[in-house]
């Protein structure tokens, strides 16, 4: 199957997604270097498998956010918001997508008893799950042989790598508080100008709410309350959180003292850097250091 380059859209709502001729689910690789520059806020009624070979970046799921490293296997369900998953400041390896409806074989094919297993993981995927560990090695490899088989074939393997996600115990739930879903027009672009906003400028010493609220046409309190009903956290706690992540991107990629990786993530304080570090990963940042170094001791 050729290679496709994602298309970047400025106003995402919906994404419609279209299998090719002849098959029943969508299946796209993308190859290092071709990864999406401008990633962005979208959903859409398919499930989603996004498999990373390697490098490292950031997910934002619903109201998840977390750092991966090493690459990444995420099954997402049906109009669970998303960004893509490939890190523009960061080198990834290849990228595969495949996407496809709950029903793609059939209105009732996933009601078999054989297939019980696979139901119950699109039901779990409305969270969003993150594989790692032997299934994530043997699924990708699975995955990366399939664009070499026939249309007949690649259905037949997809199954099989469909089993071993519904068995495999190698696996993180993400979004576990309820996401409000937009499907107005208004409120997507609103909460994309938003993301992409903070995507670009979470590192400044500070991001008023007023220049936030002037962004999307609001009053400050509406601002506030908007954003809180849309996401299920503050503004501040968005931002802080994102700055976090960010965070212990730098410790696991770079050397920097963790004082200078205070001010990088757009903390002016460090022991506010410190308290919110503690709050959002249980650790300090000296301890989750330490903990990285004595894991690569024993790797």
């Amino acid at each position: 199957m050729a290679t496709n380059n994602r298309i970047v859209q400025q106003s995402p709502t919906l994404e419609k997604i279209q299998p090719s001729v002849g098959q029943s689910f969508t299946m796209k690789q993308f190859q290092s270097g071709e990864n999406n520059a401008e990633a962005f806020w979208h959903f859409h009624p398919e499930l989603e498998i996004a498999y990373i070979s390697n490098g490292n970046g950031k997910r934002h799921v619903g109201n998840h956010l977390s750092y991966y490293q090493g690459g990444d296997l995420i099954f997402i369900g049906p109009n669970l918001p998303h960004y893509g998953f490939t890190d523009r400041f960061t080198g990834s390896g290849s990228e595969i997508i495949i996407q496809m409806k709950a029903e793609f074989l059939g209105e009732n094919f996933f009601d078999l008893p054989e297939m019980t297993s696979v139901k119950n993981l699109f039901k779990r995927s409305v969270a969003g799950i993150s594989f790692y560990g032997n299934t994530k090695t043997q699924v990708g490899e699975r995955l990366q042989n399939m664009f070499h088989m026939s249309t007949f074939e690649r259905v037949i393997e997809f199954l099989k790598v469909l089993q071993i996600l519904s068995t495999s115990k190698e696996y993180q739930m993400l979004n576990v508080e309820k996401v409000n879903l937009m499907v107005n027009k208004q409120d997507s672009d609103r909460i994309n100008k938003i993301y992409k906003y903070v995507r670009k400028n979470f590192n400044m010493e500070e991001i008023p709410l007023q220049q936030m609220a002037d962004l999307v046409n609001m009053t400050v309190p509406s601002f506030c309350r908007y954003f809180k009903k849309h996401t299920n956290k503050t503004f501040t706690q968005f931002v802080n959180e994102y700055r976090i992540v960010h965070a212990t991107k730098l410790l696991h990629e770079t050397d920097l003292p963790i004082s200078e990786i205070c001010f990088e993530s757009g903390f002016n304080n460090f022991s506010h850097f410190n308290r919110h570090f503690k709050k959002v990963t249980d650790k300090s940042p000296s301890e989750y250091r330490k903990e990285l170094d004595t894991s690569e001791i024993i790797e």
